[in-house]
């Protein structure tokens, strides 16, 4: 799924978040200390070496709901966004942080000019978020702050599997028609 929602292209695919090659930026879901880790941490730590945890050093501890920037080293990024994303049932509010994860990375992408991000589904993974609970917050949060985008003009989200995708999409396109 591919959209212009106030000038910004915002599109779904399937894919790994290490490999986005057209996007400026890409967001891991990090854990507070901003060390390697599972899932979207393990996969862009690998590909970017092991600059990007040192990078991430002088930023550590993080907490929920905080993003912080960082440069990408190896991957083919310039930027990857490091958001602390809720552990669901532990972090409260979670929807809140959760909210606030997307709001602060469109943040320092903002404030570093980048003109593509590329965002997993955060906190849907090891943190155990329901991806059915998750994805209105997240889409609907975009949709607030793309009105007050300056520099960024495509967002992407890249999901793991087929059916996290058919769920985005299906949620995309039951909220336009709201609209």
């Amino acid at each position: 799924m591919k959209r212009t929602l106030e000038g910004v292209v915002v599109d779904t695919i399937q894919g790994d978040i290490a490999n986005q090659t057209d996007m400026d930026a890409v967001v891991n879901a990090a854990n507070a200390e901003l060390r390697t880790g599972g899932g979207v941490a393990g996969a862009l730590y690998k590909m970017a070496g092991p600059d990007l945890a040192e990078a991430g050093k002088r930023f550590a501890p993080i907490s929920p709901g905080k993003a912080v920037i960082t440069p990408a080293f190896k991957l083919p990024n310039d930027y990857v966004i490091h958001c602390l994303d809720p552990v669901y049932g532990r972090d409260k509010p979670e929807g809140e942080l959760l909210q606030r994860c997307y709001v602060e990375a469109l943040k320092q992408a903002e404030e570093k000019e980048v003109e593509s991000i590329a965002f997993p589904s955060i906190s849907t993974g090891a943190f155990g978020y329901p991806l059915k609970e998750a994805i209105p917050i997240v889409l609907n949060t975009v949709l607030n702050e793309i009105t007050g985008l300056k520099h960024v003009k495509h967002i992407r989200f890249v999901l793991f599997s087929k059916s996290d995708l058919k769920a985005y999409e299906s949620y995309w396109n039951k909220a336009l028609k709201e609209r």
